[in-house]
């Protein structure tokens, strides 16, 4: 049976959906209609150690500081295999930093296979939990997130607000 939860965040409502299998999606939405939803605490003991319930659980310890690794059944469906090969290299990226597109792409053992790592990462459908903001530029930039730029720099300085601080003017 699939179950669909959606919880708020600091970066907007996600959505996370999946079944037994695991989880298969966790998605900002556009749906704010959580008031009649049970808390994330209720949910999980509705449907005990279910895999969406385990999901927004720590989904909301992540944004509340107590969490920096997820422990969760993914459940990534006929996705095809480079994409799988992408993502699970994904989950591999500590808390807190940053890896490049090629970085990825070498790691899959693919080094031309840059902008297929890109596309791979646009195509994530579990956001935050494998966590495609990790992954910038060769150079250091910030490319392409399917949330903005801007959700993408916020993420990053709730992992490490030290080296993603927030620049002031100076005049």
């Amino acid at each position: 049976m699939l179950i669909r939860y959606i919880i708020p965040t600091p970066i907007g409502h996600m959505e996370i959906t999946g079944s037994e299998l695991g989880v298969r999606t966790a998605q900002l939405c556009d749906n704010r209609e959580t008031s009649a939803d049970p808390s994330a605490k209720e949910v999980t003991e509705m449907f005990e150690n279910h895999p969406v319930a385990e999901c927004a659980r720590q989904v909301a310890e992540y944004f509340a500081g107590a969490r920096k690794t997820f422990d969760l059944k993914l459940d990534w469906g006929g996705a095809p295999d480079f994409q799988r090969q992408v993502w699970a290299e994904l989950v591999k990226i500590p808390f807190g930093t940053t890896v490049s597109y090629s970085d990825i792409a070498e790691r899959v053992g693919n080094p031309a296979a840059v902008r297929a790592v890109g596309m791979a990462n646009r195509s994530n459908p579990i956001a935050i939990v494998v966590p495609c903001h990790r992954v910038i530029g060769k150079a250091g930039e910030l490319r392409g997130y399917f949330y903005g730029l801007d959700t993408k720099m916020l993420l990053l300085r709730h992992e490490n607000p030290v080296r993603f601080a927030q620049q002031g003017e100076l005049f």
